[in-house]
């Protein structure tokens, strides 16, 4: 039997009123947007107060919490990076609660110990947010996040003693650290510093490059580069491998179409970094991902003329634009993921039905070749020197942690670099790839996880998740947790929906702005698709999403509450009147629209979470995640939603709201990783009474 629901007190509600071009909508939790406030803090305390203890003695936490504590220790390695004839790469042993970043002479030599941000805060609440050694090897930039927030400092460290200059580095965000190739300093964008006591929150706008050469103080370094004119574009900067130029792009928001810029440093020993920036294109008609350059002409990955994408050649040198582009790798019938360059070939990675198929090309377009990878693997990261030897990737699937493998580009030769595995036997487990139709008979693909030869009886747990949106593919994964999921009994179920780039940018278009019900059309679909199968019934339904995630699941929870037996919104945009209100919510006006646009606030509050709470209803039991440094989705989102849901709740089913103090909207250091998923987990055994001994029916087909 489920443990008694807590009683969450009711919260202030004030008599805000806005006029939305004559709707009067009511907000009357919008105190709770003010996240200085005593009146929130005490709030926040109350909620954690109530939320917290209630899981803490749930029956199933302790197990839950030792199982995951062994499936998070194992080694796990990141991406490596050649600079300067070494290799720099981040490892976690296990349970560390960062990864600290290693340096490493060879593939068999020792690694070498650089950074352990583990020391920096005994609670890991200090993060290390990026990091770019010079192309020298004498330095060493990295930005430290506080809480796991977007802000971050940067810092220098000189690499053979191991100890810090005094530069420091403030307002970094949404940067790269681009170093010229001297090795005397580094482009990067920050932002204006924000208004005092509005760090979290403040919205961002006038994003900028500077220069920063070492040794100098801050107020030294060079504006680069500043499009006063578009105050709410994203600016990125970046050094050509062969350190001639300076790489100039600017986004609109979230929008994937961007502008190329460039500037001539000259010698790269010697670069002039105030040399002019001259716009190859200067608007926004395509997506131009800069993959490397031949001298003055580059490889870019763009969708112009092509939804699914091809690779280019730009010559900038040539005043005819567009016309005067020349394809390398046309467009196929399958979507181009990502490219890299590295040894001198073109690596393009496709998503053949959301699974990942790697073809290798020259720079002159000629396929020769493949990567062999599993069935249903995700690529989930590739890299190289564009005039190296080797390619190092990482290969991923739902049931295989993520694996760093090297390709030798002369001999074609793989080698593994990483090989731990967890404690968990994923023989006994298949995923299956299946399709559902959506409300408008679109095929929407799912990929299916559970014990091989599950009884397909409409018994079993079944945990659904979801994003849908900026043009971002859900791939198939490894999540640390599923293993401890799948033990219990359950089926795992993740679901590529319209708003992502799965099938390219007419998917994408087909889940944005007026578009966006088609995304919860799709998730909806999903979930009757598994009950129809009989995988599962509503009393057993798990929804999880987060951040755009957390919108879809506060969209279709409130409009099929009685689908789901569980909602789990995880730093979710949840208010979607005001969310551009807060932080880079203005970027993402581009993708989801705007409440003070008429046409949009039209489409917008049909499927605001928030404003679509119907007093009396019964809800899913709710867990709403969020954490207190989140200055990417402002944590108010959770705030209001989670008090319009207690207030609101029509049955005994718990609302609970679970704030995490000193994380971010992505960044929890892995202690209280593991803590919070034992959470989310518990709450879930609970309310369906499961156990984490539970096993599965008879084979049967699956």
């Amino acid at each position: 039997m489920a443990v008694r629901t807590p009683n969450c007190p009711p919260t202030l509600q004030g008599n805000v009123v806005d006029d939305y071009h004559g709707h009067m909508v009511a907000d009357p939790y919008r105190w709770l947007e003010d996240l200085g406030s005593g009146a929130t803090k005490a709030w926040i305390d109350a909620q954690n107060g109530i939320a917290l203890p209630w899981l803490e003695q749930l029956p199933q936490r302790p197990a839950l919490l030792a199982r995951l504590t062994e499936l998070w220790n194992f080694p796990r390695t990141d991406l490596p990076l050649r600079e300067a004839g070494q290799l720099f790469f981040r490892r976690n042993t296990g349970l560390q609660k960062q990864a600290p970043l290693y340096r490493q002479s060879s593939l068999t030599a020792e690694p070498e110990l650089l950074l352990d941000p583990n020391v920096l805060s005994v609670d890991g609440s200090v993060s290390l947010a990026a990091w770019a050694p010079s192309p020298d090897g004498r330095y060493l930039a990295y930005a430290l996040s506080k809480g796991g927030a977007d802000w971050a400092e940067v810092r220098v460290r000189e690499i053979a003693t191991g100890k810090d200059l005094a530069d420091v580095v403030r307002w970094f965000r949404f940067s790269g650290i681009a170093w010229t190739r001297d090795g005397e300093g580094f482009f990067y964008a920050r932002f204006p510093e924000p208004p005092p006591g509005r760090v979290l929150e403040a919205e961002l706008r006038d994003h900028q490059v500077h220069y920063h050469r070492i040794g100098t103080s801050q107020d030294q370094d060079r504006l680069i580069y500043w499009r006063q004119a578009l105050p709410h574009y994203f600016v990125g900067a970046g050094v050509t491998e062969d350190g001639r130029y300076l790489v100039i792009t600017l986004h609109h928001g979230t929008d994937q179409k961007n502008r190329f810029l460039l500037a001539d440093l000259g010698d790269p020993m010697h670069p002039n970094v105030g040399a002019p920036v001259v716009a190859i294109v200067d608007e926004d008609i395509a997506e131009l991902a800069i993959l490397g350059n031949e001298g003055p002409v580059f490889l870019a990955r763009t969708d112009l003329d092509a939804p699914n994408r091809s690779i280019i050649a730009i010559d900038t040198r040539s005043a005819t634009g567009p016309a005067g582009w020349q394809v390398v790798v046309p467009e196929g019938s399958h979507v181009l993921e990502s490219a890299t360059i590295a040894g001198g070939q073109l690596f393009c990675q496709y998503l053949v039905d959301v699974a990942s198929e790697v073809r290798i090309f020259s720079l002159a377009g000629a396929m020769h070749g493949s990567l062999a990878l599993p069935e249903f693997a995700s690529v989930a990261g590739m890299g190289g020197r564009e005039r190296g030897d080797e390619l190092f990737y990482i290969v991923t699937s739902t049931l295989l942690p993520p694996a760093v493998f090297r390709y030798d580009t002369v001999t074609g030769h793989v080698t593994a670099l990483d090989t731990a595995r967890p404690v968990f036997d994923p023989t006994a487990y298949a995923t299956r790839r299946v399709f559902c139709k959506s409300k408008d008979g679109t095929d929407v693909p799912l990929f299916i996880t559970a014990r091989k030869g599950l009884v397909r009886d409409g018994s079993h747990p079944t945990w659904l998740y979801g994003y849908g949106g900026f043009s971002i593919s859900m791939t198939p994964t490894y999540r640390n947790d599923l293993p401890a999921w799948l033990e219990m009994g359950g089926v795992f179920v993740r679901a590529s929906l319209r708003g992502g780039a799965e099938y390219g940018e007419a998917w994408h278009r087909a889940g944005m702005l007026e578009h966006k019900q088609n995304v919860f059309d799709d998730f909806i679909a999903a979930a009757e698709h598994l009950i129809s199968a009989q995988y599962t019934s509503p009393s057993m339904l798990v929804i999880e999403g987060r951040s755009n995630g957390g919108l879809l699941v506060g969209a279709v929870m409130t409009q099929r509450p009685e689908l789901f037996a569980v909602a789990l919104p995880t730093v979710g945009v949840l208010d979607m009147l005001r969310y551009e209100h807060f932080t880079g919510g203005a970027a993402w006006v581009v993708e989801l629209g705007s409440a003070r646009e008429p046409d949009q606030f039209t489409y917008l509050i049909r499927y605001s979470p928030l404003h679509n709470v119907a007093p009396g209803t019964c809800y899913p039991a709710t867990l709403v995640v969020t954490a207190d440094h989140d200055d990417r989705v402002v944590p108010s989102h959770s705030f209001k939603f989670a008090a319009a849901l207690q207030a609101a709740q029509g049955c005994d089913r718990p609302v609970l709201l679970r704030v995490e103090t000193q994380g971010s909207h992505s960044y929890r250091p892995t202690d209280r990783q593991i803590i919070e998923r034992a959470d989310i987990l518990a709450f879930v055994a609970d309310r369906l009474n499961l156990t984490l001994e539970k096993c599965c029916s008879a084979p049967a087909d699956q």
